[in-house]
């Protein structure tokens, strides 16, 4: 992902917000376990809300039924051997038959 921001010292940016003896010790040792590397991220976060960053809003990947229906009508009139023996659309032998 390309950042906007430097975050390379985000744990000493973050030192100056919180007084918390957990966080401060998170921020200077790091986390020694899959929950305290979740707690760790969402310092993170919360470093990211403080200075105002924000992530570039994901793509719009979505689509629907109906474009996937649009756009497979160019192969119902193909017949089947224009996709090649052992395809779907015919049987194991291909020989053509449906």
């Amino acid at each position: 992902m390309n950042k906007t921001y430097d975050d390379s010292n985000w744990r000493e940016e973050m030192k100056a917000y919180t007084s918390s003896k957990k966080d401060l010790e998170m921020l200077e040792n790091g986390p020694k376990s899959l929950a305290q590397s979740w707690y760790m991220s969402t310092l993170y976060q919360k470093w990211k809300k403080i200075k105002g960053y924000k992530d570039p809003e994901p793509p719009d990947c979505s689509s629907s039924l109906k474009e996937w229906e649009e756009s497979i009508k160019k192969y119902e009139d193909m017949p089947p051997e224009a996709f090649g023996p052992g395809s779907p659309l015919s049987n194991q032998a291909g020989d053509g038959r449906r």
